[in-house]
């Protein structure tokens, strides 16, 4: 009778871990994909993990009878681990993952009490507690946002005299926004959403918890995977100013057409407050009042590895820069912070101030190390953007290295333009992640070739594989689940 107990205790352990851990993998994937359950089932990326780590353990656990426990305990929980050792995005223990456990908790708990009761409850016993848990936390956020966002909405307004500058664009807004940020605050009190917060949800948090009392300008990153994410944002913090940046493919795969992606960005302009728009020329509209388009105003436009030298055309004078950044691309960048800056400082004050800027951390940042050249370029995943940095990479005379997965939430034929632009530049290319692992493959042939499967092994594969007076440059990144 008590071994029997003690059988009972351990199986009634082993289903709480067992689930605890199915739930460990199910919030992971959707604190990657930003809590949308469509997301981790439509757009996931690496689905030989749902296999892995959801699907084929829970038939297991179904189908497995007594040898249940022994593939718990010696195979799923040591394979989750090792995942688990090399994922490069861990998850987060936010409050929010918190809550989630808590509930996972509960509902395997009291799951398991019923079982005491009723055999019959077995049949769901490792699903229903993660669903249930699931749809919990979602419904309990969801309360919660509205009562955050009520918070700041009533904060936000509270301060009559701050002026908000909103930014968007298909690549290059964070840029644009860090560029922005040190050009005013020349002259005036400034804060900008940090990092690259640029959700309604965090944006919500940034003024709760961050936004000093002091600041005279506001500056805010908006990003969308989905059509009205924009609009959110916009019709939230209605900003004065909006900039409207270069648009282009980037998430295609969300958005599924080039014009859906211009309807989401140009939300930026719903606001009851706007004084000027300042929208890309890609956008393909036309100015009216208050809305200016901006794009064919730069001239002699010269990038090196010292810096970036570009003439500005303003009220019929060409105005000349000199910025330490890198990157041609950096040009359009700027041109919409010159824009707006027009509005608060003179056009000497603005040239002194983009004279002593300081590149955006992961963006085209020059690094010298072991007598090799590295240019961190991690954080530019667009077409445009890497190809400038390729050919900027290209004014040099030593041999030149690419780490790079391709372009992300794009299609094949911008991966293949890409790929032939590299083959073109490069002596040695380390192809990354997999969801362009084929496509760039079959398209790179004159370079060396390495593809790196497990991530965690670059810098071994650097070690061997690259040598002094290298270049080399990471181009874009990409974590594991994609």
């Amino acid at each position: 009778m008590d071994l029997q107990i003690y059988k009972d205790v351990f199986l009634f352990i082993s289903h709480v871990v067992f689930v605890l851990t199915l739930g460990y993998y199910v919030i992971s994937a959707l604190q990657w994909y930003s809590y949308r359950l469509e997301r981790v089932v439509l757009n996931y990326k690496r689905y030989d993990w749902h296999m892995f780590f959801f699907l084929f353990p829970t038939f297991i656990y179904y189908v497995g009878g007594e040898y249940f426990l022994l593939y718990l305990y010696f195979i799923f929980l040591p394979t989750l681990y090792m995942w688990y050792k090399k994922l490069d995005k861990k998850l987060i223990f936010t409050s929010r993952v918190k809550r989630f456990f808590l509930f996972l908790f509960i509902a395997t708990i009291f799951q398991n009490i019923l079982c005491l009761i009723s055999p019959l409850c077995e049949l769901y016993g490792a699903i229903l507690p993660v669903f249930v848990a699931v749809f919990i936390s979602w419904l309990f956020e969801k309360i919660l946002f509205e009562g955050y966002k009520k918070s700041a909405q009533k904060e936000l307004y509270s301060r009559k005299d701050l002026v908000v500058i909103a930014i968007t664009a298909s690549y290059g807004k964070t840029s644009i926004k860090n560029y922005l940020f040190q050009i005013l605050s020349n002259k005036y009190k400034c804060y900008m959403t940090p990092r690259s917060v640029n959700t309604l949800g965090g944006i919500i948090k940034d003024i709760n918890d961050d936004l000093p009392k002091d600041i005279e300008i506001y500056i805010v990153e908006a990003g969308a995977r989905l059509k009205g994410d924009i609009n959110e944002i916009a019709t939230f913090i209605n900003p004065h100013y909006s900039i409207v940046g270069q648009i282009g493919e980037q998430h295609l795969e969300y958005f599924k057409s080039l014009e859906n992606i211009r309807n989401t960005k140009m939300e930026l302009i719903n606001s009851n407050r706007l004084q000027k728009a300042y929208v890309h020329q890609s956008a393909n509209i036309n100015p009216s009042e208050g809305i200016i388009v901006y794009g064919d105003e730069l001239h002699n436009l010269k990038s090196t590895l010292d810096g970036l030298y570009f003439d500005v055309e303003i009220q019929a004078k060409v105005e000349s820069f000199f910025t330490p950044l890198l990157g041609a691309f950096n040009a359009s960048n700027l041109l919409a912070c010159i824009k707006v800056a027009l509005s608060f400082m003179s056009i000497e004050d603005i040239k002194l101030a983009i004279s002593k800027l300081q590149g955006v951390e992961h963006r085209l940042q020059k690094i010298e190390a072991g007598g090799k050249i590295i240019i961190d370029d991690s954080f530019n995943g667009n077409f445009e953007g890497m190809v400038s940095s390729y050919n900027l990479v290209s004014t040099y005379d030593g041999r030149k290295v690419i780490v790079t997965p391709g372009i992300v939430e794009s299609n094949i034929e911008t991966n293949i333009n890409l790929a032939k632009v590299i083959d073109n530049i490069f002596d040695l290319v380390i192809i990354t992640g997999k969801s362009n692992q084929e496509v760039l493959s079959q398209n790179i042939k004159k370079p060396e070739k390495l593809i790196l499967n497990d991530k965690s092994k670059l810098q071994d594969v650097l070690k061997e594989h690259t040598f002094v007076n290298d270049l080399i440059i990471f181009s874009n990144d990409t974590p594991g689940f994609m």
